[in-house]
């Protein structure tokens, strides 16, 4: 595995035990998926996580991970992303975002996708649809020669098209043996920032954060849970994403 200012570059065999992780995480979150209705305690759907990663032989990312206590990140509503599963049920008209990851044979996998629960309103349908849109648009940046910040300028400006709030204080990453490597992938463009050129090689966690109001946060006391300050609805979607001289290929996207 070679280095690139201090970015790991992962060579046809890396890529591909990293595509067989994602694929892992992505079939057992598609799954989790499918258990979401109304009345549905939360902590179900960790309670099926935990059973597929014993399935699959694989362990689950999250949990532990710097203490924190869950394999799923499951956030409702104004929750962005961190929330805790519970008892808590799931509610008609409500979306509920879930981040999962695990590790297989050394490497990691990550992704994430916001579940309508039942029918929602239009706001969240259209929350969820710019937010999904700004994730394939910033992965449609993602090509050799470009910029690292050509990715994060095609979330930031889909989603401020469309009069939402891009939350700046959670980003997206790198990938591989190390669940966060370098670099951080943000959704918005930074001030001041210096060129990083792409290359082939590069494995990229792309996850946009999108309120429907404010994009200012706040951390709950059990010091993980991020909510929108103003209790606006938030979305999260995404794709672990290699960069090839073919163009982009979406490790977690399944393929059947």
């Amino acid at each position: 595995m070679r280095k690139y200012r201090g970015i790991f570059l992962k060579n046809d065999q890396e890529i591909a035990a990293l595509k067989e992780s994602c694929q892992i995480a992505a079939i057992i979150l598609r799954s989790l998926g499918d258990l979401i209705e109304p009345g549905l305690p939360t902590i179900e759907l960790e309670n099926h996580a935990l059973k597929l990663c014993d399935d699959y032989k694989a362990e689950p990312a999250f949990k532990g991970y710097m203490g924190f206590p869950f394999a799923v990140c499951c956030s409702i509503n104004e929750e962005v992303v961190h929330g805790f599963p519970s008892e808590r049920q799931l509610q008609p008209g409500d979306i509920v975002s879930l981040d999962f990851g695990v590790k297989f044979n050394g490497f990691y996998g990550d992704t994430a996708k916001t579940y309508p629960v039942g029918d929602v309103h239009a706001q969240a349908h259209k929350l969820m649809q710019v937010t999904q849109e700004s994730l394939y648009k910033g992965i449609e940046q993602a090509v050799v020669g470009n910029d690292l910040y050509d990715i994060s300028r095609a979330v930031q400006e889909h989603v401020q098209k469309a009069g939402m709030g891009i939350v700046a204080q959670f980003v997206g990453h790198g990938i591989g043996r190390q669940l966060h490597e370098k670099p951080e992938v943000p959704n918005f463009v930074p001030r001041n920032c210096s060129r990083v050129p792409l290359k082939a090689g590069m494995v990229l966690a792309i996850e946009p954060m999108v309120t429907s109001g404010s994009p200012d946060v706040a951390i709950l006391s059990d010091g993980w849970t991020a909510i929108s300050k103003d209790r606006s609805l938030a979305a999260h979607f995404e794709h672990s994403v290699a960069i090839t001289k073919d163009g982009p290929l979406i490790l977690s996207q399944l393929e059947n």
